[in-house]
């Protein structure tokens, strides 16, 4: 080794001077030509109201910059695969590195996908059956349920020494598909009552299918004149051919008046064209004729482990794959840790690391065979994280989408802990939060703001994490915020008993739950507080569910649009007009030919970034110039498009204009704190607290006496948080009940009545720890969420 001299070191290499990551002129979706320089190797934290632009910074800016960066360096040939991204707009962006994106996405809701494939531990699993099962069945995807059993037998003809030789080849695959449910755990029974009414005939218009019309070429016309059944006679009276015909025929080809169609059996006709969608992806009459006319049963065959008899059959140690993926994660890790075989000792230790990564993220509490579409947004992030954590590569951006949602604050700590460890690596990370327990921990806090939308897109204070207490911005004011404990809270009127609840790890779960006041139910992680309130409480007569689920919409989708809000707007312009209201949706009649209501033109240059420009027929307004001559109160619709919602709350209120269908809504968009919002934003530009509220504000509109929030923090800054308790405040003072599944502090300091659910997680859970006014919890401090609470009242 060669020998070292102490003489003082020479000045840093110029490579050691590239330790900023600096952004000038940013202007993606709100942002006021911010200009920001970030220390690189350090945890940043970016905060402010939601809606203040920290996404449009984060994500669409530094992170979005750094994909397209690395989508450039692959062969055209390999670009025209992948998405194309265009280039933020932001004048310079200096010291980028690779970013690591992990947000709040759910994973998919595809059935097949589960914890386990999701993270490679199935992989692994199956590879570790198929060497050491007994009995030995075959490879690793003998013991995968997504590839079928196959075998097949023929004739090869070939050539050999110039003659013609036939030769007899089979072959088969064994995979782990369960035959009858094909691998999905579940089968699905129709309900043929739900499709007909079979007293009428299919002239008479016997199907109550949602879209089927009597005139429509692909349904009801295709079954009347195929030729296959007699239309004019009820279906109860078909014979037994005609009901084959009618309900199982295999795809025929068949000419009804001159043109080629398909005709199949109304069965497998639905589920092609229903079953096969995403459920949530439905519209919601559609989903609730779903609902109506399928029922999902366990598999008889495979028990719901989507597994074959075979793969069921093979075991190690008198556990089989089946049981392995329904274990506790934290109990597999022990099982796995137990296993001593030299023979596959790297793979053993690949999957141990893999499961105590899980243990270590706190999601402990799942299973290999839970299907990933059941996971929260906090979860999915979580089970994301699972493949960074034990990762070599450093100096690496890593960009995370609030981490701590979802999290007890028991469990805040063990997050804080993991971002701590990834920046120690040498990594920069990024993080969009507002939980003060997780900005504590910043080296650096950007502040955005000072309001949100329009309001907002400008930097408030850059520094450190005292600099921002004493700053005076919203955030700052707001980071020491403690909600006192009620003095009063409301007396129940009445009370909804639940009892014998079994779901998931609940153990036999017996609560009265007390209507008519802010009931808050709460617990670490994986207590069983989702699976006691949707799973006893299901949403349907009288009860309003709010979930956690994404709002889904594409850029021609806006808050006008999402809430009904347009409906109202579009007849109230075509009444003052004496036109059709369908001109005014930029949709349908009323859009802008060149554009097609975009507003842009999309110009696709194939590997390239596409190009959107500002349409120049209807100059970005979607509409035909035909259409913007019409008008209501002195504005046109893309006046009225353009305007916030306060402004539009006003404009609607009184006058000519005066529309108290679409004031309703309005009042209720700004009831949740969304006044700032413009009525034909893009959804797609929208930031995740927003979404939250926009569909709290939708729900709010249905018809209910109990309401059911699951997380509604989500998202929410501080300062909204407070705006969000008045909400629930006048819906409880309303006279309705209001149950809320909720980590955040200030929600349960400002509740009449506390749930708590534990003590661990998993298995470790499931049972009511703790129910009674908070002042008694805090009182008490019996439970983690009782020491946490005090802690946080200052008690």
């Amino acid at each position: 080794m060669a020998p070292r001299t102490d003489a003082q070191s020479p000045a840093p290499h110029v490579a050691d001077t590239h330790d900023l990551i600096r952004v000038h002129g940013a202007r993606v979706n709100n942002l006021k030509d911010v200009s920001v320089e970030i220390p690189k190797r350090r945890l940043t934290v970016f905060t402010g109201v939601s809606g203040s632009g920290k996404s449009s910074l984060v994500f669409g800016t530094i992170a979005a910059e750094s994909q397209r960066m690395i989508n450039e360096t692959y062969s055209a040939f390999v670009q025209g695969f992948m998405p194309t991204l265009a280039r933020p707009e932001v004048d310079v962006l200096e010291g980028l590195t690779t970013a690591i994106i992990v947000d709040q996405q759910r994973l998919g809701a595809d059935p097949r996908s589960t914890v386990g494939t999701a993270t490679d531990a199935n992989a692994m699993l199956r590879i570790l059956f198929s060497r050491l099962g007994q009995p030995h069945i075959g490879s690793p995807q003998a013991f995968s349920f997504n590839v079928a059993s196959i075998s097949g037998a023929g004739a090869v003809t070939m050539e050999r020494a110039g003659q013609t030789v036939k030769e007899r080849r089979s072959f088969s695959i064994t995979g782990g598909m369960c035959p009858r449910c094909e691998g999905r755990g579940s089968v699905s029974d129709i309900d043929l009552s739900q499709l007909y009414d079979d007293s009428k005939s299919i002239a008479e218009g016997a199907f109550t299918i949602p879209g089927w019309k009597s005139d429509s070429w692909w349904t009801v016309r295709t079954y009347a004149e195929s030729g296959f059944l007699d239309p004019h006679k009820p279906i109860r009276k078909f014979t037994k051919k005609e009901m084959q015909d009618f309900l199982y025929r295999e795809p025929t080809k068949v000419k009804v008046e001159g043109v080629n169609l398909t005709y199949e059996g109304l069965i497998p006709k639905i589920q092609k064209s229903f079953l096969s969608k995403d459920r949530e992806a439905m519209q919601p009459h559609i989903r609730a004729f779903v609902d109506r006319a399928v029922t999902f049963t366990t598999c008889p065959e495979c028990g719901g482990t989507r597994l074959s008899e075979a793969a069921r059959s093979s075991r190690i140690g008198g556990i089989n794959i089946a049981d392995a993926c329904a274990m506790q994660i934290s109990d597999l890790a022990v099982w796995v840790r137990d296993l001593d075989e030299p023979s596959v000792a790297p793979l053993l230790a690949t999957l141990l690391r893999t499961l105590e990564s899980f243990v270590e993220i706190g999601l402990g509490y799942l299973s290999l065979e839970r299907p990933s579409g059941t996971l929260s947004g906090g979860e999915a992030q979580r089970v994301k994280m699972i493949r960074h954590l034990g990762s070599s590569l450093t100096d690496t951006t890593y960009v995370f989408d609030e981490p701590t949602i979802g999290l007890h604050p028991h469990d805040i700590q063990r997050m804080n802990d993991l971002l701590l460890r990834l920046r120690d690596k040498g990594n920069t990370v990024l993080v969009v939060e507002h939980k003060p327990e997780a900005i504590a921990i910043a080296d650096h806090v950007v502040d955005l703001g000072p309001g949100a939308g329009t309001a907002g897109g400008t930097v408030c204070f850059e520094g450190t994490v005292e600099g921002l207490r004493a700053s005076g911005t919203i955030t700052g004011r707001h980071l020491d915020d403690r909600a006192a404990l009620k003095e009063k809270v409301r007396t129940p009127t009445g009370q909804l008993a639940i009892r014998g609840a079994t779901r998931h790890n609940l153990r036999n779960v017996d609560v009265d739950i007390p209507l008519g006041v802010l009931v808050v139910v709460t617990g670490v992680a994986g207590s069983g507080k989702s699976s006691l309130v949707h799973g006893s409480i299901p949403a349907g007569e009288g009860v309003v569910s709010v979930d956690q689920g994404a709002i889904r919409g594409s850029r021609r989708s806006n808050p006008a649009t999402y809430t009904g809000l347009l409906d109202p707007i579009r007849k109230a312009f075509a009444k003052a007009n004496g036109v059709k209201p369908a001109l005014f949706s930029a949709n349908s009649e009323g859009a802008c030919p060149n554009c097609n209501g975009a507003g842009v033109v999309y110009t696709d240059l194939a590997m390239m970034a596409g190009v959107a420009t500002v349409c120049e027929e209807c100059e970005g307004k979607r509409f035909q110039a035909a259409v913007l001559e019409y008008h209501l109160g002195g504005r046109d619709i893309s006046e009225v498009l353009a305007m916030s919602v306060t402004e539009a709350e006003e404009f609607f209120g009184a006058g000519e204009a005066r529309t108290p269908a679409a004031h309703a809504i309005l009042d209720r968009l700004a009831d949740v704190g969304l006044g700032y919002l413009s009525l034909g934003q893009p959804l797609t530009t929208l930031s995740g607290g927003e979404r939250q509220r926009l569909k709290l504000a939708t729900h709010m509109a249905e018809k209910g006496g109990v309401y059911v929030l699951d997380e509604p923090t989500t998202g929410l800054h501080l300062a909204d948080v407070e705006h969000l308790l008045g909400l629930l405040d006048r819906l409880v003072d309303a006279g309705k009940s209001v149950i809320v599944i909720e980590h955040h502090q200030a929600v349960m300091a400002h509740a009449d009545w506390i749930i708590d659910l534990g003590p661990g997680a998993g298995h470790d859970g499931g049972r009511i720890v703790f129910e009674g006014t908070p002042a008694d919890l805090v009182a008490a401090r019996s439970t983690l969420t009782g020491e946490h609470l005090a802690a946080y009242v200052g008690t």
